[in-house]
């Protein structure tokens, strides 16, 4: 039997717990269909937690823009909603004066991208702000900061379902076909059934590419690749000498090894760079080796034996290795023809941080 709803929110991570909400908050009927057994399973809790400002990204990119909307609504949503986050601020350095370039390069960005309040700091005021730090110069991001992810998906969940919206867990979605002017779905699960809806939001990750491919009304020519970039953290031992995020200067396929303070006050490294095949969150103890190799280029104190292995994510890129870091595709009818039908894909850093913005620009796109 097929059962009919106005809105399928695919995916039960930070970005589709946003999107059903910006939709529900709008009088949609949505549920969000989620394959596992809870929230934010996959990205959305294995990342660094970080509130980014918006200082990496290309001019008039999707990932600037909404990195910027975004990071100020974030800072007022988890006030107003009681979300635990600091806005700590972060140094972005320079190990020596090759560096300083890219320094520079970022700080252009950053202007472009209506960053305005980076300071720039020399060998000494960064001693004075972070004294286990060495570089000879860094940017200063009074605006980053970090939050509690968990905390935040659990807002967006209870602001949808007080709006009547229901979140299906153990319902993995696949397969797809047009009757009329509707989208048919199949769900899987415990509960198999088919859903007639008038919007479909594919929210689904590192999933997204596969589920579009079992829709039958998706052209193949609009879905792009796929490439798995996974990144481990390591979490150091002891007392944290650091008060502040911390960043060297970025590298291919990631922002380079980072100093990430949680809210409980611990120190997590991380993440690196290792292109894969397929989703794993194994950790590789043997990869510290490199990890203190990184971190002090710009902390030389690290101690031995000071790191333990913490945990692994996997960014969904849709740029090859070698290739430069692609935007957000946030693609609707204008693409592939379907009305209310959209694809998410590539949705990496700096998603957590502009999951609200990114709910209003689907919801302005699909009004």
């Amino acid at each position: 039997m097929t059962e009919s709803i106005d809105c399928a929110v695919i995916g039960a991570g930070a970005i589709g717990l946003a999107i059903a909400r910006a939709l529900a908050l709008r009088g949609h009927e949505v549920i969000v269909l989620e394959e596992t057994d809870t929230i934010g399973s996959d990205i959305s809790s294995r990342n660094s937690e970080v509130i980014h400002a918006g200082i990496y990204y290309p001019a008039g990119s999707l990932k600037a823009r909404l990195c910027v909307a975004g990071r100020e609504m974030l800072y007022t949503y988890c006030a107003e909603r009681g979300v635990e986050h600091k806005r700590c601020g972060k140094l972005i350095v320079a190990s020596d004066d090759g560096q300083i370039p890219k320094l520079e390069d970022l700080r252009q960005k950053a202007k472009a991208n209506g960053v305005d309040n980076l300071e720039w700091l020399d060998a000494a005021e960064i001693n004075n702000m972070e004294p286990a730090v060495r570089a000879v110069a860094a940017l200063h991001s009074p605006s980053s900061g970090i939050m509690d992810s968990h905390r935040l998906m659990l807002a967006y969940q209870g602001d949808t379902e007080d709006c009547g919206g229901v979140i299906a867990f153990k319902a993995p979605v696949w397969g797809g076909r047009m009757e009329g002017d509707a989208m048919v779905i199949q769900v899987h699960g415990d509960e198999p059934m088919e859903l007639a809806c008038n919007i479909v939001i594919n929210s689904a990750g590192l999933g997204a590419q596969a589920l579009a491919s079992s829709f039958d009304f998706v052209p193949p020519e609009t879905i792009p690749p796929r490439y798995l970039a996974k990144g481990t953290y390591f979490v150091l031992s002891g007392r944290s000498p650091f008060r502040r995020l911390v960043y060297p200067v970025p590298e291919p396929g990631g922002l380079g090894v980072h100093v990430t303070l949680d809210l409980g006050g611990q120190t997590r490294f991380g993440p690196d760079v290792e292109w894969v095949e397929e989703i794993n969150y194994d950790v590789d103890p043997g990869r510290a080796d490199k990890f203190y190799k990184a971190i002090r280029s710009y902390w030389p104190d690290l101690p031995d034996d000071a790191l333990q292995p913490g945990y692994a994510g996997v960014r969904p890129k849709v740029s090859a290795p070698g290739e430069p870091a692609a935007d957000f595709i946030i693609q609707g009818s204008e693409v592939h023809g379907v009305k209310g039908l959209v694809n998410l894909y590539g949705m990496e850093s700096p998603g957590l941080t502009a999951s609200l913005a990114i709910a209003e620009e689907v919801a302005k796109r699909l009004s």
